[in-house]
């Protein structure tokens, strides 16, 4: 995934050592606005790839995964179980690795959910990706009050779980828009976030309005600390693995000073 998504930030990732392996196949069944995975008619998913991801996580030698998908709502599940399969052959061959998960909204099916959080990612994480005023455009097929439910169900169900999202800025939002996302993040219980740039992945794609100061990806940072997220990544080059391994490490950190 890393690779393929042209991520700026991959030789440090892969330095720390970190990367998100894609699941499900490269073909999505939404068509949003700032990806560039194609959006066509899925093949049938890969029983042998949650061994095949956990084993090339073993050869890389990697502490941390990510696993992430394409959206599946072709299956009955939306690909939940394969998730969980995936985890469980990631902590068969790594059992010394931190694995987050990345998913899809599932349709909002807490079932799905519950068996993804069940599997016992380390980090759950759903991104809301833009403001609610941008979802027609942006997540034509997405909720945004739906990715919230999900967010705060997998915090109440599984509290010991770190609970984390995302957002691109540059797509036409306000930073009173961006700062209520924020707080409605918080609200809903996740505790790690992050802010980023949107960069057009080809022409196809919605073109950037604006780029983003710095200083106002400062700001926001200090805006989510005061309202309490415990870890925060917020810069224009910034992606929603970024810093994934150290959010994981300092939250856990804190905790152990605390008790």
């Amino acid at each position: 995934m890393c690779e393929d998504a042209r991520c700026p930030n991959v030789r440090e990732c892969f330095s720390r050592p970190t990367a998100t392996f894609m699941i499900l196949g490269p073909k999505c069944t939404r068509n949003c606005g700032f990806c560039s995975v194609e959006c066509s008619i899925p093949e049938p998913i890969n029983p042998e790839e949650p061994r095949s991801v956990a084993m090339a996580a073993k050869e890389m030698g990697l502490r941390y995964v990510i696993i992430t998908s394409v959206t599946r709502d072709d299956l009955d599940d939306g690909g939940a179980g394969h998730f969980a399969k995936t985890i469980y052959a990631s902590r068969k061959y790594l059992p010394a690795a931190r694995v987050e998960v990345l998913t899809p909204d599932f349709k909002g099916n807490l079932n799905d959910l519950n068996t993804v959080l069940y599997s016992s990612p380390d980090v759950y994480a759903h991104n809301v990706e833009t403001v609610p005023r941008l979802y027609p455009v942006v997540r034509p097929l997405a909720n945004y009050r739906r990715s919230l439910d999900i967010l705060e169900y997998a915090k109440k169900i599984t509290p010991e779980i770190n609970i984390k999202s995302g957002l691109m800025l540059g797509l036409g939002e306000t930073i009173d828009e961006v700062i209520d996302v924020l707080r409605d993040l918080r609200s809903a219980g996740c505790e790690f976030v992050t802010i980023g740039q949107y960069l057009r992945p080809s022409r196809l794609n919605l073109s950037v309005v604006e780029y983003i100061r710095p200083e106002i990806f400062e700001r926001l940072r200090l805006e989510a600390m005061d309202m309490g997220f415990k870890y925060i990544a917020s810069a224009p080059l910034v992606r929603s693995s970024k810093n994934a391994e150290e959010m994981y490490n300092n939250n856990n950190n804190n905790n152990n000073n605390n008790n």
